[in-house]
């Protein structure tokens, strides 16, 4: 079973892990509107793609928690993704 993406064009290398940073609503369940400088940074976030080391544990497509501000930011295709290592993943979400 592979856990490589065939589908995204950058995979990560050894345990790195690259995800999708999931935001957060811009609007408070009471209904005020929140600036972006308010803000937290997002801290789940869908898993893209995976490396290539045997002990990362998560799949592509699952929703995960990470550590707060860790890993790589960087941008494609004007989508913000996160590259970040294995390790940094705290936790998935199961269904």
């Amino acid at each position: 079973m592979s856990k490589k993406s065939n589908v995204f064009p950058i995979q990560p290398l050894g345990s790195r892990v690259l995800v999708k940073p999931l935001e957060q609503e811009s609007r408070t369940p009471s209904g005020i509107i929140l600036p972006e400088t308010a803000k937290e940074k997002p801290q789940t976030g869908v898993v893209v793609a995976v490396g290539d080391d045997e002990t990362i544990k998560v799949k592509v497509n699952e929703k995960v928690l990470f550590a707060r501000y860790v890993g790589t930011e960087f941008k494609h295709d004007g989508v913000n993704y996160l590259l970040m290592e294995n390790n940094d993943i705290l936790a998935r979400f199961v269904a």
